[in-house]
């Protein structure tokens, strides 16, 4: 049998960080099993669901690196085949023409609560003949389900899970529009989609059984389904906003790696022993839906930042400068010069242990690319003024030096301490308040190499020619 998932999102709003986790586990559990990966937009709620909500989950999906196989499925375009469903089961006599109105519906609800009855539609029109409704009376269309036994759902994460079918009423299949209701909707989608397995929130296992229960009405093979837990905050509680509970864009602007989040969403309710650090490529061989655990996870943003800081330090430069060079532009406000971008690229080795987020990134190669005269910042401003004889001497011995790389710049300097009876930081510290106008930096001989002889001795020059504090 070739596996198929799906990861069918509503377009409300954004992809948020639950649904990435559920779009992830549906991708990786079919690309384990060399099985395809389907995306459906459920946009039957015409009023809710926007272009701008569609585009974002597909943006979110693709900067996630999840890519599913042939084209997106719409699911509102499908209305009529649905419609066709309900009344397929009409014709058979699994479902039935329910007469009832509003007010009718509203009374008998507020009678089973007087009554302390569980609220569910009581089958009123479930054997009566369609005839007994007045002329042009609006009518539901409901699956006529089964009133005795039980509906067990044998699930790949829940274990198996029963119902007395006396708990479930007959849902409406079609409204008195005509319209398909979403419980419907998924089913018939799922089938004509060849779905073999359904991976989705435990929120929605509930509405599993109903939906086993019109699988068998239409004699239709059930799919295998796995209801993993929802993701929690960290204290716990439902996650929400203040969380982490964003779109999937906002870890992107937060300066997150892909690759860093699927292996972080990944490790929220399935693990392989103690390994934190899971390549995708390792995740796909690795991964097995039945290894995701019942107990909601916890997000946790330190962990996170942990997990994107161990994959900074990995990438190779060439991975991170694309990535990195809009939010260095954004934060000088100018584009940088191929130039620029050639020294940007060598600075990255040096900035990459220091960061844990590409904002992080970014922000420590600002430096490089600031124009001159540098401002210092108050403690490179003191620590400037306290050795800014061993500058000028440093500059001098610099102006003149022959071999301009890292090795032969920490030679040099290292021999001035020694004549000086200075400590090699006596003369490393002011140097990389002149030359970053901070008192913290990547190795300051790699940044003197980088940065060139002639921008290095200008930015020298300028900090010894700024008037001493008073």
């Amino acid at each position: 049998m070739s596996i198929v998932t799906r990861f069918a999102p509503s377009p409300t709003g954004f992809l948020h960080i639950g649904g990435g986790r559920t779009a992830l586990f549906n991708w990786l559990y079919a690309r384990h099993l060399g099985g395809k990966f389907l995306l459906r937009i459920e946009d039957t709620d015409r009023q809710r669901s926007t272009p701008e909500a569609v585009e974002a989950i597909m943006k979110g999906l693709k900067w996630l690196g999840l890519d599913w196989d042939g084209e997106v499925v719409f699911q509102f375009a499908r209305a009529g085949r649905h419609a066709e469903v309900a009344n397929q089961l009409l014709a058979q006599g699994r479902a039935y023409r329910c007469y009832a109105t509003t007010e009718e519906l509203e009374a008998m609800r507020e009678a089973q609560r007087a009554a302390g009855q569980p609220v569910r539609y009581d089958g009123r029109w479930r054997d009566r003949d369609p005839s007994e409704a007045p002329a042009n009376t609006p009518f539901v269309i409901r699956l006529k389900a089964p009133q005795t036994g039980e509906t067990t759902v044998n699930d790949q994460v829940q274990g198996a899970v029963t119902v007395a079918n006396a708990q479930l009423d007959d849902m409406v299949l079609l409204r008195a529009d005509g319209t398909p209701t979403y419980m419907l909707s998924v089913v018939v989608d799922d089938h004509d989609m060849d779905i073999t397995h359904v991976i989705r929130g435990d929120d929605h296992l509930t509405n599993t059984f109903r939906q086993v229960q019109l699988y068998r009405a239409m004699d239709w093979e059930v799919p295998t389904f796995a209801h993993i837990p929802l993701i929690h905050g960290p204290d716990g509680a439902k996650l929400s906003k203040r969380h982490g509970a964003l779109g999937v864009e906002a870890y992107e602007a937060m300066g997150y790696l892909p690759e860093a989040m699927r292996n972080y969403l990944l490790r929220l309710g399935w693990g392989h022993g103690d390994e934190e650090v899971i390549s995708t490529e390792r995740a796909i061989n690795l991964f097995d839906i039945t290894a995701v655990g019942r107990a909601p996870s916890r997000f946790d943003f330190v962990k996170l930042a942990n997990v994107n800081g161990h994959y900074m330090k990995e990438a190779t430069p060439a991975h991170l400068l694309p990535a990195v060079t809009p939010l260095v532009t954004e934060r000088l406000g100018r584009a940088l010069t191929d130039a620029e971008s050639a020294l940007l690229l060598r600075a990255l080795p040096g900035l990459q242990p220091r960061a844990k987020t590409l904002v992080e990134l970014a922000e420590g190669a600002l430096f490089y690319f600031k124009a001159r005269p540098l401002v210092l910042d108050a403690k490179a401003a003191a620590m400037m003024e306290k050795y800014r004889d061993l500058v000028s001497q440093a500059r001098t011995a610099l102006e003149t030096q022959s071999d301009w790389t890292a090795a032969a710049l920490e030679a040099t300097i290292r021999a001035l301490a020694e004549q000086a009876s200075a400590k090699l930081g006596d003369f490393a510290q002011p140097l990389r308040a002149a030359l970053t106008g901070s008192t913290v930096s990547p190795p300051i001989f790699d940044v003197l190499e980088i940065l060139g002889r002639d921008e290095a001795c200008g930015r020298i020059a300028d900090a010894l020619a700024a008037p001493a504090a008073a």
